[in-house]
């Protein structure tokens, strides 16, 4: 039998203890936030009908789906003649019939039709589980990946978005960011601006285009709205768009002024103005955002499911692309035949997060500790009189470990070192006898006479 040698598949990867410490205390802090906001949590399965995915996501997100081959003797299906063409496009729905989730949003609105009579509308829920897409593996994007969703259905409120941009500005700085900016836009404005240059039927292609100016700059996009069907004199219009600066306040009156024929990109830019005024409202008895809430009119988000206002939020700590995002979606659950309900959500990006807090050591103390304290075991004597000892220090919910064997000082001491266990106490004759234990500090070097008792009073406080 041939030895395989072990490998990940690419853009995927493994996380030891250490790791999963620092990825739930992620979570832990973002679900604590959504919690405080009256939303609550559901999971779905990894897999969905290829059906629910396909056509949600653009010609682009669709290319990133990543299929399942059928069960059983799959190809004997298939018409030979579709198999000579050599057309993986369309043999694809004979060949797969389900495929691994691509973002939270369908699935999640695929569930909202599915247990329409068993939730209560406005529908409030949190989501965190991974999703897969096939793309190309770099810093920061991985083909698998968490995402931390929280979406509200039932609801045309733009409460829901002001909000959401608390909830970003309340988690990340929980998580010890302090330079990071919220992105806001409306798709309506996007659609006032591809009036007034008379495309509005190339609303995806420009918003797609636009999407990039990060990644090709200005030139990048200027070409690639060519290719689409945008003329020069297209351009000319959209260039002094694409690039409006100032405040928000001095963005909204240009864009008022530019969108004077479009009541849509009116009723944008109206949209934009009432979630600023939620905001204020809302942080004026508290401390100011830490985030800078910034107007941008590139920000466009290539999904097609969004309608009115978009997010996106970048850390300016660390160079990485975005850490978070989402939108509103006025007819998602119509593709599933529940029409007019809608919803807004907005996604944290776990994996680039942790990135970021990992770069800039952001990662409190407590989220590196597993163990909080060690037993020793030097013979059968010692460990008969830990295992109680052992019990005590679990119950009473401290983290605890008894060495599991008997064995020299030097290599129980490496083994907490190892695992950064933070507390060893340490039992032979002297301490079976007197019933005052060793506490050593592993950081210090620090060695203290106490009870059992005391230590543990001492390592709640801790």
């Amino acid at each position: 039998m041939s030895v395989i040698k072990p490998s990940l598949a690419k853009g995927t990867r493994d996380f030891s203890p250490v790791e999963m410490v620092k990825r739930n205390f992620i979570y832990d802090t973002i679900k604590t936030v959504f919690r405080k906001y009256g939303y609550a949590e559901i999971q779905t399965p990894s897999m969905e009908n290829l059906s629910t995915l396909t056509g949600k996501y653009g010609d682009e997100g669709d290319k990133l789906i990543f299929k399942i081959l059928n069960s059983g003797d799959y190809l004997s299906k298939i018409d030979e003649q579709l198999l000579a063409t050599r057309n993986s496009q369309l043999a694809t729905s004979k060949l797969s019939e389900k495929a691994l989730r691509y973002d939270l949003t369908v699935p999640f609105a695929r569930y909202v039709v599915m247990h329409q009579n068993d939730i209560t509308l406005p529908f409030k829920r949190f989501q965190v589980q991974p999703v897969w897409r096939a793309d190309k593996p770099q810093k920061g994007r991985y083909r698998e990946f968490y995402q931390c969703d929280v979406d509200v259905v039932g609801s045309k409120s733009l409460l829901n978005e002001a909000e959401f941009i608390l909830i970003y500005d309340e988690a990340l700085s929980k998580l010890g960011l302090k330079d990071f900016n919220i992105k806001i836009n409306n798709r309506k404005i996007l659609s006032g601006i591809a009036e007034i240059i008379g495309k509005p039927d190339l609303i995806i292609d420009m918003t797609v285009a636009i999407d990039k100016l990060d990644k090709i700059g200005l030139d990048g996009v200027s070409k690639e709205l060519l290719e689409r069907g945008f003329t020069e004199n297209d351009l000319e219009k959209l260039r002094p768009v694409i690039l409006l600066e100032g405040t928000n306040e001095e963005k909204l009156a240009s864009l008022k002024t530019v969108l004077a024929e479009s009541e849509t990109g009116l009723k944008g830019i109206e949209e934009i103005e009432q979630v600023f005024e939620y905001v204020e409202n809302l942080i004026n008895y508290i401390l100011p955002l830490t985030a800078r809430l910034e107007l941008d009119i590139t920000l466009a988000r290539g999904l097609n499911y969004y309608t009115g206002c978009i997010f996106e939020v970048k850390t300016n700590e660390v160079a990485m692309g975005s850490i978070g995002g989402g939108g509103r979606y006025d007819d998602l659950t119509g593709m599933f035949g529940l029409k007019d309900l809608t919803g807004v959500g907005v996604s944290f990006g776990a994996d680039r997060i942790y990135d970021v807090l990992e770069e800039l050591n952001l990662f409190p103390a407590s989220a590196e500790v597993g163990t909080k304290v060690l037993i020793s075991n030097f013979d059968e004597e010692a460990e008969r009189f830990a295992l109680p000892i052992l019990q005590q220090f679990r119950t009473s919910g401290i983290a605890a470990e008894l060495y599991p064997t008997s064995a020299k000082l030097k290599k129980q001491m490496s083994y907490a070192d190892a695992k950064k266990i933070p507390y060893v106490v340490l039992i032979g004759g002297d301490e079976i006898a007197s019933g005052e234990l060793t506490l050593k500090d592993m950081q210090s070097g620090e060695q203290k006479k106490l009870t059992a008792l005391a230590i543990m009073d001492l390592l709640k406080q801790k």
